[in-house]
């Protein structure tokens, strides 16, 4: 097996703003910030592949945003963050991890719920080894898989195939947008995936199914953090069997949650059956003092 890429040393917490997004140095390279803070219980959300953190604009926009400190961090090689500075240590799901933990450090936040869609969903079952403030984590259109099962966890798909390409024609672009966000369809959805360093798809697929994270059937069957599934019911690329099935030392409210009509993004196409849920658990995380959010602390 090739050796594990030398880890770089944290840079200081530096940072600078670029229009109204904060960008901060880490060791896997600038990454951009979105924040609703200072205010509200922190809640990390993490984008999945060829995305970025735009993608939570409902939320970081409406009532969640005003009542949590939302933190949208751009993956290192997607949207607004640079591309990362050693590409095999970053790109795969243990360095994505380990750029989150990195970057909430250096935001000053000790403890944070964590919002994974999808591969931030994986990302975020990597952080529970590594974020010791992690106080609950949910995740949608991820299933938790290791390097034996991930052919159970997923539905075979023509869409599930660009996951994983370095290059994608204009058209597979605009195909993988529309698929994996579904309605309503907006430019920048397809503008973060032809903006995706396509090594970043390369490089994670491979150590994805090699096996090369942690095995997150494992993480969930004995990790006691809080931990929701919310999915939507016409889920595209995950199969929802697979995911019900599974043991969990610590599923909130001791099942599953599938949203009707809604596809592999229900925070995006069904906000309005999705963001209560989020109001709920993440509000059940946080401390009696910020229960109220922003306006305690105004």
């Amino acid at each position: 097996m090739p050796a594990e890429p030398a880890a770089i040393p944290a840079t200081a917490a530096k940072e600078c703003q670029v229009n109204g997004i904060r960008m901060l140095d880490t060791s896997h390279g600038s990454l951009a910030v979105r924040d609703t803070g200072p205010g509200g219980f922190p809640v990390l959300m993490i984008h999945g592949n060829s995305s970025s953190g735009a993608i939570f604009r409902n939320q970081m926009s409406g009532a969640l945003g005003r009542k949590f400190r939302l933190v949208a961090v751009d993956l290192p090689g997607h949207g607004d963050s640079a591309n990362a500075l050693v590409p095999e240590r970053s790109y795969r799901m243990e360095g994505y991890a380990e750029a989150m933990t990195e970057a909430l450090g250096l935001l000053g936040i000790e403890r944070a719920g964590v919002f994974g869609w999808s591969l931030g969903g994986h990302i975020g079952l990597e952080m529970i080894s590594r974020y010791e403030g992690l106080a609950g984590l949910m995740i949608t259109g991820t299933p938790p898989v290791n390097g034996g099962t991930v052919g159970e966890g997923f539905v075979p798909s023509p869409h599930m195939a660009l996951a994983g390409k370095e290059t994608c024609t204009p058209e597979e672009i605009e195909s993988y947008a529309r698929h994996t966000c579904g309605e309503p369809f907006e430019p920048f959805l397809r503008d973060v995936v032809a903006r995706t360093d396509g090594r970043a798809r390369r490089l994670m697929f491979e150590a994805f199914v090699a096996g090369t994270g942690d095995d997150q059937e494992a993480i969930v069957a004995r990790s006691r953090v809080p931990l929701a599934v919310v999915n939507g019911a016409d889920e595209p690329f995950v199969n929802l069997a697979h995911v019900r099935r599974l043991p969990y030392a610590n599923l909130w409210e001791g099942r599953s949650i599938e949203i009707a009509g809604s596809g592999h993004a229900p925070f995006w196409d069904a906000p309005s059956a999705f963001d209560p849920i989020f109001e709920r658990f993440f509000s059940g995380l946080a401390p009696e003092r910020e229960g109220e959010g922003k306006s305690a602390a105004a």
